[in-house]
């Protein structure tokens, strides 16, 4: 799977081309909140760890493995809800914004003091940073608030240089894509908030 093969003139290999195209889904999924997605999230992070390991983004593919596990989360908590009430779209409070701001942060420098000093990544800040973001987004996706989106959005206009950095622009290209669709899902999901507040 990690033949070199042309797509759209970018150099990739076929493992970052399936990647690449359950990502896709799973994002458009998200956005109409469809419980699938989360099928589709564990499978694209199950092959973008391959993919991540090979390039020696051990940040990112150890994020794939908490993805896989938080897409089994998000897709209970889309399935169930919370005790008897199905989860529906919301904001965060001010509260829940500090939380999550909080949790990046530390997360950020946890994460990048370990890329640091433990692996022979060269890019292990922001690595660190942009794992950490991806990790609060996913949490927040999880409990349907808006915004993830913003998140998301932030941490996919960085994801592009950092992956193009790397050489993967395959990837670079679908995380350019990311931003669009985040960008569509945040006005989806604000619209569906603010009819339902």
């Amino acid at each position: 799977m990690n033949d070199s093969l042309t797509v759209l003139g970018f150099g990739t290999t076929p493992l970052e081309l399936i990647s690449f195209l359950l990502a896709v889904t799973t994002v458009a999924l998200n956005i109409r909140q469809k419980h699938w997605a989360w099928l589709f999230s564990i499978a694209s992070s199950a092959t973008y760890a391959v993919v991540f390991f090979d390039a020696k983004l051990y940040g990112d593919m150890g994020l794939q493995f908490v993805f896989i596990a938080a897409s089994v989360w998000g897709w209970y908590q889309w399935l169930h809800g919370a005790g008897e009430q199905q989860l529906v779209v919301t904001r965060l409070t001010r509260r829940g914004w500090s939380w999550a701001i909080g949790g990046w942060i530390l997360g950020f420098v946890l994460l990048s003091s370990f890329l640091d000093h433990l692996t022979d990544t060269d890019v292990p800040h922001a690595d660190g940073f942009l794992t950490a973001g991806s990790l609060v987004g996913q949490l927040l996706l999880g409990r349907k608030k808006v915004e993830n989106w913003l998140v998301w959005i932030v941490v996919d206009v960085l994801y592009v240089g950092l992956y193009v950095f790397k050489g993967l622009n395959l990837t670079a290209v679908l995380y350019a894509i990311f931003v669009l669709m985040a960008y569509t899902g945040l006005r989806a999901w604000s619209n569906i908030a603010r009819r339902d507040a």
